[in-house]
């Protein structure tokens, strides 16, 4: 059975089931600052599960894209090593929402493992929870009880709490859990040892292949369990497993979901799969690895050094080092798996195909990239090596080399051990922990408990329509962090604080008490399905009514930012082409970005030509036509594009300005000629295919032109008032261009006469003519100089130093024939000796130059030069 055909007849024999089919999450997370990506099938449920949205279908079932490489969850130096965890992998999931529970979860599951799938039953076990006694958790009698009407009780397995009491986190929904566990091992293999005794053993061959959980606690913020009002289930079947069992493979890596892939990277890099562990292992982390990137990037997330974009850009690295080390792959190679990977599943996942080219431009180019820091690592190694005394290179340095430079700590460890040499490890182990330790202190957020004032989980928005109204506090919380120290989170029974979602910052306001009291609140952002107002204390009396207040300003300058993004992007479509399309948006009170697919730099005109575009519409004075709370079928008749990355609900928020129809939940202007105007600040490139325009509007423009009419009113008086200030400037740089001119020939001259009073200053030491000096000179001038000693100085090694503008230079010239004869290079001189100025070079054997911030370090190189030829 082919892998499309298991994933269909999943989701069919559970629809027979009344459940309803529901699509794939997106796998990067906008709205949850607990989670960078979706690493459960059970997240994008996560609202229903804590209360915080009304249950809308109470029997959903589903495929969904996960990814689990940091955290509690993290398989990533698992993957390839073994032929069963993945990084990106599909959940295939059935959902009850306070409907059905364990006897029909459990009933359900035998059924189509067995019945419809055809799985041996003498190939299962499963395993059910076995109590906590210090929690007070009970042995799950009941899930045994319906078990054992189904399989032999000799199979049915009792697991602790850590295989066997599944829990989101430190604090939420929880529960025990059920796992369903195939052997797939030989006849013979199961004669010499029981499958069950390697349950749960991380044996390649006896792996779990279903998990049910049977949601029903809350874990709160002491650690203490509390009952939740209704149950659920939540189960997740690894579908690259499913397709292992039942097309009868030893492998995930063996199935249909791998092997295109595997072909590819074969015919590719000129391997053979099966055949030596080593490149088998590269081979499987490359093919599992380009999956995970080329899905997140479809979602939206780049490659960046940061947040989510770090975690993806980590996976790509470590394929690419991969293909470097054991395949020989020295140049981009990892970007041509993505049109097999679109063929393969895009029929199902219709955004990697129509994000195809762009996935594979943004692939190619950071292959680029880390290639170029792999040789410039290889040869601060080499430098570090060189540097070493005895076998056992510094844990500091090869730190830095990895922290600083992205170098991998294994390619190290690896080139060390082929050269004899050994790392220190405990030291590297220790610079890797203190910097973990930063990171962990800085990141850490301690949250306490909801405080429930009124039970109302819905709340309700009207920040579109009014700017202040009553509110009623509904629940809150304190949460402490290093980086803001404590603040209070509130929920309200109704809001006009807009919460940060959708590129646009969250409003800024207060609360102000019948008293007169005022409570700020600082930051508004969305969790899950509740509105978070970040306040910096907590009223006396929460109780009360409050009247809320959003900060009027800011939401007008934030809503001409967020209504010119629309135009704007109208406008780049317009200009550029339909093959434009948004790829990340932050709307700010000051400015705005907007993030888009193009494959070129805009020209000058272009950039006039958006700007006018977008101008026009806002002296047009366009009104807005809002549609709230319409089907999602309807809004794309009136020609709203979905985002790739973006979850929209089964109704949708529509904002037109004219031709220019958008879904949005963000706060808008009545009318375009409210923006006053447009001015597009900087045009840049982000990414393979991405570029980034940043723009003002409103107050930032009419500030934007007053600074610069200053700026035009102080040069004038510096060119002392000219008739024609542009003609001035052109004569000032036409002056400045002819003096250059002079300045270089004198220096040369001076250069010249120079070149005798050196001469006389060469040393002969060892059979070499040695000359090391400081100079004032130009580096031109010092250029024509060395390769004019070089003709008239045979066996010359030379190192000129020159201080220019606070900056420190070094220039190494040396003979061929000592190039040839011995080993000198002038490029390992500079690199080496760069460090005295802390900077560094390269250059040829026989001529290299380097640059650094420290001047005061060229009289130390000067001296230092001198040991490369005694």
């Amino acid at each position: 059975m082919k892998s499309q055909q298991v994933r269909q007849q999943f989701l069919d024999f559970f629809a027979s089931k009344k459940h309803t089919i529901v699509p794939s999450s997106p796998m990067v997370l906008k709205n949850d600052p607990t989670l960078m990506f979706t690493n459960a099938g059970m997240v994008p449920f996560k609202e229903f599960f804590l209360g915080q949205k009304t249950v809308k279908d109470k029997r959903v079932a589903d495929s969904q894209k996960c990814l689990r490489v940091s955290g509690k969850h993290n398989d990533l130096e698992e993957v390839g090593k073994d032929t069963y965890h993945h990084t990106m992998f599909e959940m295939l999931g059935n959902w009850s929402f306070g409907d059905y529970f364990k006897k029909d979860a459990i009933d359900w599951a035998w059924e189509l493992l067995v019945d419809v799938l055809k799985i041996d039953k003498d190939c299962l076990y499963v395993t059910v929870f076995e109590g906590e006694k210090e929690e007070g958790l009970a042995y799950d009698q009941e899930a045994y009880n319906y078990w054992k009407k189904h399989i032999s009780e000799d199979r049915i397995i009792n697991g602790n709490k850590k295989d066997n009491f599944w829990e989101m986190g430190a604090q939420g929904p929880c529960g025990p859990c059920s796992e369903i566990h195939v052997d797939i091992r030989s006849d013979e293999e199961k004669t010499k040892i029981s499958g069950k005794s390697l349950v749960n053993m991380d044996h390649p061959q006896v792996v779990e292949i279903w998990n049910l959980v049977f949601m029903e606690f809350n874990r709160k913020a002491d650690g203490s369990l509390e009952k939740l009002p209704a149950k659920h289930v939540d189960t997740g079947m690894g579908f690259e497993r499913l397709c292992m069992v039942l097309q009868h493979k030893q492998s995930n890596y063996d199935t249909d979901v791998f092997t295109p892939l595997i072909r590819e990277v074969e015919a590719i890099t000129n391997t053979n799969y099966g055949k030596n562990e080593e490149i088998d292992i590269a081979i499987r982390v490359i093919a599992d690895h380009v999956r995970a990137v080329a899905f997140a990037i479809a979602d939206g997330q780049l490659p960046s050094n940061t947040g989510a974009g770090y975690v993806i850009r980590r996976i790509l690295r470590r394929a690419i080092r991969y293909g470097f080390t054991f395949l020989n792959k020295k140049e981009p190679f990892i970007y041509k798996l993505v049109s097999t990977l679109s063929k393969q599943m895009g029929d199902y996942f219709p955004e990697i195909k129509a994000q195809n080219q762009l996935i594979t431009n943004v692939i190619k180019e950071e292959e680029h990239s880390f290639l170029r820091t792999l040789e410039q690592g290889l040869i601060l190694l080499d430098g570090i090596i060189k540097s070493t005394n005895g076998t056992k290179v510094s844990g500091k340095k090869a730190f830095e080399l990895y922290d600083t430079y992205g170098f991998p700590i294994d390619l190290t460890s690896l080139i060390l051990s082929e050269k004899g040499m050994t790392l220190n490890e405990d030291e590297f182990t220790d610079e890797l922990e203190k910097q973990k330790n930063r990171s962990r202190a800085a990141a850490i957020v301690e949250t306490d408990d909801w405080i429930l004032l009124i039970d109302d989980n819905e709340e309700e928005f009207v920040g579109y329509d009014i700017l202040e109204t009553n509110v009623k506090i509904t629940r809150y919380r304190k949460i402490s962090s290093k980086k803001y120290g404590d603040l209070y989170q509130l929920v309200f029974n109704l809001t006009p604080f807009y919460p940060e979602g959708g590129g646009q910052v969250g409003d800024k306001g207060y609360l102000e008490a019948s008293n007169g009291n005022v409570i700020y609140i600082v930051d508004t952002k969305k969790e899950n399905n509740l509105i978070i107002h970040f306040a910096k204390s907590l009223p006396k009396d929460p109780t009360q009514t409050f009247k809320a207040v959003v900060d009027k300003k800011q939401r007008y300058r934030t809503a001409c930012n967020h209504s010119a993004t629309h135009l704007l992007h109208q406008a780049l479509r317009e200009v550029l082409g339909t093959h434009v399309e948004q790829k990340g948006s932050a709307v700010h009170s000051k400015n705005l970005r907007f993030d888009f697919s193009h494959f070129s730099k805009l020209s000058s005109d272009e950039i006039q030509a958006v700007e006018d575009f977008v101008n026009a519409r806002i002296e047009s004075k366009i009104p807005l036509k809002e549609f709230r709370n319409i089907p999602m079928e309807v809004a794309q008749k009136k020609g709203a594009m979905a985002l790739f990355g973006e979850k929209y609900g089964d109704t949708v928020r529509a904002i037109q300005f004219g031709n220019s129809v958008e879904l949005c939940g963000g706060t808008h202007v009545q009318n375009t000629g409210d923006i006053w105007h447009f001015k597009i600040i900087s045009e840049s490139a982000i990414a393979a295919g991405i570029r980034r325009i940043e723009a003002i509007t409103n107050d930032a423009v009419k500030e934007y032109y007053s600074e610069n009419n200053k700026i035009y009113n102080n040069l004038k008086v510096l060119l002392k008032n000219p008739q024609n200030p542009q003609k001035a400037i052109t004569d000032l740089q036409e002056e400045n261009t002819s003096l250059k001119k002079q300045l270089e020939i004198l220096l040369k001259d001076k250069a010249k006469n120079l070149k005798g009073e050196l001469i006389q200053k060469v040393e002969n030491i060892n059979g070499v003519n040695y000359l090391a000096k400081k100079l004032d000179l130009d580096q031109n001038s010092i250029k024509d100089l060395a390769f004019d000693l070089g003709n008239k100085i045979e066996n010359l090694f030379l190192l000129v130093g020159t201080e220019r503008e606070g900056k420190a230079f070094l220039t190494c010239f040396i003979s061929k024939n000592l190039v040839e004869d011995k080993k000198l290079n002038a490029g390992q001189v500079v690199r080496e000796l760069g460090k005295l100025i802390q900077g560094g070079g390269g250059g040829q054997p026989f001529f290299a130059t380097a640059g650094g911030k420290n001047p005061e370090g060229i009289e130390k190189a000067l001296e230092e030069s001198k040991r490369y030829i005694l």
